[in-house]
């Protein structure tokens, strides 16, 4: 490969343990192909014809990777015209929701509809809103906000109006779900469950998204902005193929995607038929859910969660929640387990509670037996695992299957895990990055967007800090030296999404994928990471992506091509 370009920095982290460091990187941008790794000395003697971008005191390290990500869904709920309303991006409280709503009923022309997500009962001290709470800050317009947690939906009697459901009473509840009633019958503005929270998003989505494709495109940007060069689309269905393709296919496309279809499809392991780049685009796991959510009180745990007003205020039952939070029981967990493992394609498992990794590592046991498996590089992952116990990583690690965390649950909402939702000793440890590194097992980390902000550099300092976001410490013994942190959202990552062989770290032969960063992330103070290193820019195959451009380039695709994907996106569950 003829090496034509020559990136310098006054560091490479290239994530390699043979090469740790260097000073500059050549590239043959005909292919986007790492060739040689050195110093600058070295490789300007050796190319003295190549294009030298010198980055100067910047640091450069392989693109950083979201191992389990909701691009498109996250684009059309957080990015304009939605509006994003969740605690850690600038909503702390539920004053500062209500002077939001205040403001843009001012602003916003009368009848056009509104689109919130976000809304955290626990972290904002929210109430579970009514459409009458709604009208007193939207009197006449159609307006929905979605629950932090996805769970659940509140919208105002204008929408219900929009709706056309006669008398305002809602139609017969979804198998699973339900439509929040007032004694007599008509809605009083509440859905819980997806098929029910759909049946009312999906309508004013369609009327608040004039350009659906170019919201998901501002989720690719903010991805890039933090340093993200590859993800996933974590809850794949054929219907979102278009608009994935369609963004995977223009030039400055920032993202490359691995997908996992969901389970709950037709034919989930059928090979991906797609005009994408392959580069761009592969298909390369199941998604499949073994319990819910913390923050609602749903994941199948040993322990309980604690009798207080907070817990009660978020509608959870004290208690512990048991098996009978799992989705599937686990006769039902290795009959599909027996229909999808012989597909080569990775399982990947939501899982939560430390109850329900217990049974999801028993099914997997099992079927890896089965299939001949235990001890291949099968790529079988388990997802979020907030409340593990620390021999469960072990176990992973014994069954070869890679571990995606989520250090977002501990920045998040880490104060109130520990002693507020459950005992000091349980939330104290939630999110155990030193337990699961220690195992043995393959560590990556996610932000599950848009669960929270896909912020890797924030990830890396919560697990070398274990600082929550008000700057508390909390289980201080679960943290881990800043390489291992690294390494999770590089060359662990890229195994995880199945990109290990071309993606994750500044070696020859792989993808010249970087993030250029402001500082050396191994030498600034850890728990001023975020204040002092800053993404100043990503590569793709060799050359840096102008994410103006891609904007552009979104906007010249015609919007009536994708009108209909919001209705496609919206029956896609995040987690």
């Amino acid at each position: 490969m003829p090496l034509d370009r020559l990136v310098a920095a006054r560091v490479v982290l290239t994530i390699d343990p043979d090469r740790p460091r260097a000073e500059a990187v050549g590239v043959d941008t005909a292919t986007g192909t790492i060739v040689a790794v050195g110093s600058r000395d070295e490789l300007t003697a050796a190319h003295p014809d190549a294009d030298l971008v010198d980055l100067g005191d910047a640091a450069l390290l392989p693109g950083f990777i979201d191992s389990h990500s909701h691009p498109i869904m996250s684009g059309m709920m957080c990015r304009e015209p939605a509006h994003w309303i969740a605690p850690y991006v600038g909503y702390p409280t539920y004053a500062d929701v209500t002077a939001l709503f205040e403001r843009l009923e001012a602003e916003t022309p009368p009848g056009v509809g509104l689109l919130f997500n976000g809304l955290d009962r626990t972290l904002q001290s929210a109430p579970e809103l009514t459409n009458l709470d709604l009208d007193t800050f939207f009197p006449d317009r159609p307006v929905f906000v979605l629950d932090n947690s996805g769970h659940e939906g509140y919208f105002s009697s204008a929408l219900i109006r929009q709706l056309g459901w006669v008398g305002g009473m809602p139609p017969a509840d979804p198998v699973g779900a339900s439509f929040g009633r007032n004694p007599d019958g008509t809605s009083n503005g509440r859905c819980s469950e997806l098929q029910a929270v759909m049946a009312v998003l999906m309508p004013m989505m369609a009327t608040v998204l004039t350009d659906p494709l170019l919201s998901a495109a501002k989720w690719y940007r903010y991805m890039a902005e933090n340093g993200i060069t590859a993800t996933t689309e974590h809850t794949f269905g054929l219907t979102l193929l278009p608009a994935i393709t369609a963004l995977a296919s223009l030039p400055d496309s920032p993202l490359r995607l691995s997908l996992y279809h969901m389970s709950t499809e037709p034919d989930p392991t059928a090979p991906l038929d797609t005009t994408a780049p392959e580069a761009m685009v592969r298909k390369v796991g199941v998604k499949l859910w073994a319990d819910g959510s913390p923050w609602v009180g749903t994941i199948a745990t040993t322990f309980p969660y604690l009798d207080n007003e907070t817990v009660r205020g978020a509608g959870i039952t004290p208690g512990p929640g048991g098996e009978a939070m799992m989705n599937y029981t686990r006769a039902e967990l290795d009959d599909l387990l027996d229909s999808l493992a012989g597909s080569g394609l990775q399982m990947a498992f939501h899982v939560n509670g430390d109850l329900g990794l217990d049974i999801v590592l028993d099914a997997y046991e099992r079927a890896l037996t089965r299939q001949g498996l235990l001890g291949a590089d099968h790529g079988w992952r388990v997802e979020h695992v907030g409340g593990a116990r620390a021999e469960q990583f072990g176990r992973a690690a014994s069954l070869g299957v890679g571990v995606s965390m989520s250090p977002f649950q501990f920045v998040y909402w880490g104060d109130v895990l520990d002693g507020t939702l459950f005992a000091s000793e349980i939330g104290s440890q939630w999110q155990r990055f030193a337990d699961a590194v220690c195992s043995g097992a393959t560590v990556s980390f996610h932000n599950d967007g848009s669960v929270s902000p896909p912020i890797p550099l924030l990830n890396i300092q919560a697990a070398v800090t274990r600082r929550t976001g008000s700057g508390a410490v909390r289980g201080p013994e679960q943290r881990i030296g800043i390489e291992g942190a690294l390494k999770a959202e590089t060359i662990s990552a890229a195994r995880h999404i199945g990109r290990g062989d071309d993606l994750g770290s500044i070696v020859p032969g792989k993808r010249a994928d970087f993030v250029v960063l402001s500082a050396d992330p191994t030498t600034v103070d850890p728990a001023r990471l975020v204040d002092d290193v800053h993404v100043l820019g990503t590569w793709r195959d060799g050359r840096p992506l102008d994410l103006d451009a891609f904007l552009e380039q979104v906007s010249a695709v015609d919007p009536a091509q994708h009108a209909d994907l919001p209705a496609h996106a919206a029956v896609h569950p995040h987690c």
